[in-house]
């Protein structure tokens, strides 16, 4: 960053035109409501989305104000000041301020006040502009929560604007007041430690997620019809993940490569040195976890087509011993029938038939119904029916 300087007060005369445009001049005062002094009072503002707005001078809190126009006023005050001011989902009013206050890129504010940006580092001018998106495990549900943390760094302020749960910005303030020979280093020592708790903040999903992929192999060589839900969930998830992780390697590297240009300390440069090696281990690890959620739903896809098949062997052999079964039963079905058939034309009841009065008739009949039975059987037999 180059040296701080004294902030002079805003001049409207120096406004840009997009600020006249999204600052129309004010408009005269309107008529009160009829009714007297009893009509109903206006309804209030939303409340403000200040998180905290402090001074600091030489690494120690100065003040801390309840406004923005409060610490605008302070910030001039102490030209060898620094702002830190931090604002949860604000609103569009409260970012034209900052914007009209410490000459932000208009393109910079707009990002600011939609979420859903992909992370990035952009400088305009003095003033660098830093898109992070922080992640934390949530344990109950199995999922990895993500939140959208944008950051504004100039020469003698820091501004964030969180969108989401995620990160816990108090515990970095409070670790940055406890170290004022680290604060005093300015707005870029903030930055690393916002950097450097998003990139912390991702430790513990990397071992969540490690542990949901070792508990997703076992229930995938256990034979769990609902793992692949879950791996196709948490793949969705390594998505997203990689998305917030893998920009951050880059954007580190162009920091780094800005050093000498920008006159970083020393000591502040070995910080994110360390920060950028974290960032490229965790990266690697979410690559590494899409790589082995994708190979294990290969090998869970063959294990459900060796299972499918083994059912459908199981099925076709079952009905091939059914069919060899049928195949018997058929068999001695036709072998039965053949004496009942000539037992039947003979137990018919008629006076004129030429076998019923012949003395060899009956032997005949036995006969007869031995030959077709013994001559059915051979054939079976010879079929591999019986």
């Amino acid at each position: 960053m180059s040296e701080r300087r004294a902030r002079p007060a805003p001049k409207n005369g120096r406004k840009s035109a997009w600020r006249r445009a999204l600052n129309p001049p004010a408009t005269p005062p309107a008529e009160p409501p009829a009714g007297g002094p009893d009509a109903p009072a206006p309804e209030p503002a939303d409340a403000a989305s200040v998180v905290q707005a402090t001074l600091y001078r030489d690494g120690v809190r100065v003040s801390s104000s309840a406004s923005l126009a409060d610490t605008f006023r302070e910030l001039r005050d102490e030209p060898s000041g620094m702002a830190w001011i931090g604002l949860a989902r604000p609103t569009e009013s409260e970012l034209l301020s900052l914007a009209e206050e410490f000459d932000l890129h208009p393109l910079a504010v707009e990002d600011a006040m939609e979420a859903h940006q992909r992370p990035k580092l952009e400088r305009y001018g003095e003033t660098l502009f830093v898109v992070l998106r922080a992640a934390r495990y949530l344990d109950a549900p199995e999922e990895v929560d993500f939140g959208e943390l944008h950051v504004f760094v100039g020469p003698d302020f820091v501004i964030t604007v969180r969108h989401g749960a995620a990160p816990d910005l108090s515990a970095v303030r409070r670790r940055m007041e406890e170290t004022p020979e680290l604060l005093k280093l300015g707005p870029e020592a903030v930055l690393y430690a916002i950097l450097d708790a998003v990139v912390d903040g991702y430790v513990p999903v990397v071992a969540g997620v490690q542990n949901d992929i070792d508990e997703i192999e076992t229930e995938v060589f256990r034979g769990d019809p609902a793992v692949s839900r879950r791996i196709y969930e948490l793949s969705r998830e390594m998505v997203e993940f990689q998305r917030a992780t893998r920009p951050l390697v880059g954007m580190l590297h162009s920091l780094m490569a800005g050093f000498a240009k920008y006159g970083t300390d020393e000591e502040l440069q070995r910080y994110l040195r360390d920060v950028a090696d974290h960032v490229t281990h965790t990266s690697e690890r979410v690559d590494g976890f899409r790589q082995a959620l994708a190979d294990i739903l290969t090998v869970n896809a063959t294990l459900v087509t060796q299972q499918q098949n083994a059912e459908m062997r199981a099925l076709a052999e079952a009905g091939f011993e059914q069919n060899e079964e049928i195949k018997k039963i058929s068999s001695w079905a036709a072998i039965l029938f053949a004496p009942t058939l000539v037992g039947t034309i003979y137990g018919m009841n008629f006076d004129r038939m030429p076998e019923l009065h012949w003395v060899l008739g009956y032997p005949f009949a036995i006969i007869l119904m031995a030959v077709v039975c013994t001559s059915l059987y051979v054939i079976f037999k010879r079929k591999d029916w019986l």
